[in-house]
């Protein structure tokens, strides 16, 4: 398999079809992907490099609010695009693959679950264009799940491109979480693999769960500006890290 060399880190880096296919290929990473709000683009990548029942138990969408509610319950903000939905999403999903095939496929099985919850660009207003996104993953079988959740600002101008941006940033998350969770800057960094400048913004991201217990999440949202993913990123009063759009 053809490799480009990124000089910047001197690591190899794939192409976005590559990082699907070698997840595809490999039998013991297994899970759901859910995406609301701009299609089913991370899916698409994953049935486009071939391969994809080794990986994939199940692909869904849920626009209708009332369906949505349904499957994944009404957050306490009420808000459809949020951390709080995003979250309840890869929690959901997560428990729903384990418990229908954790007894019937290989033990040496990690199990993973990706979300995603957008607002891309409406036909017939403006409107303020982001996504939650995240997954929560096995580092190893058997083991308690970990979650990385990112917040994305679309810069795109419109909802097709905003699109394949994000279904390109859903491989590299999900790619990132299996071969790079050891080192979470190697994470950030890959996060824009394969994604002109200027196109996403990451202005938020939060590593939680066992295998994260020893990460500062100040200092990799930090590294956020380090490595060009945004112009600022803002804490709340109890050192927590928050979305500017939000807290402004």
């Amino acid at each position: 398999m053809e490799k480009n060399i990124d000089p910047r880190n001197n690591v190899s880096s794939r192409t976005t079809t590559q990082k699907a296919l070698r997840l595809n290929l490999d039998e013991k990473k297994y899970g759901t992907i859910v995406e609301i709000g701009a299609g089913q683009e991370v899916a698409r990548h994953f049935f486009l490099a071939g391969a994809a029942a080794g990986t994939i138990a199940k692909t869904m969408s849920a626009y209708d609010m009332k369906f949505s509610d349904a499957i994944y319950g009404v957050q306490e903000d009420r808000r459809y695009v949020s951390k709080g939905r995003v979250k309840a999403m890869m929690e959901q999903e997560f428990d729903l693959v384990v418990d229908r095939v954790g007894d019937t496929r290989s033990k040496s099985s990690r199990y993973f679950s990706y979300a995603a919850t957008v607002a891309a660009k409406s036909f017939n207003r403006k409107n303020e264009c982001h996504a939650w996104c995240g997954i929560r993953v096995q580092m190893y079988p058997g083991a308690l799940p970990s979650t990385i959740t990112v917040h994305v600002r679309m810069l795109d101008d419109n909802a097709e491109a905003q699109q394949q941006a994000l279904g390109v940033l859903g491989v590299n998350l999900i790619y990132a979480a299996y071969h790079y969770f050891e080192n979470p800057k190697q994470i950030i960094d890959s996060l824009t693999d394969g994604i002109k400048a200027n196109r996403i913004e990451i202005d938020s991201i939060d590593f939680d769960g066992p295998y994260f217990e020893d990460v500062d999440n100040r200092t990799k949202n930090i590294h956020l500006i380090r490595s060009w993913k945004t112009r600022a990123i803002m804490f709340k009063p109890d050192g927590t890290v928050g979305v500017p759009a939000e807290m402004l």
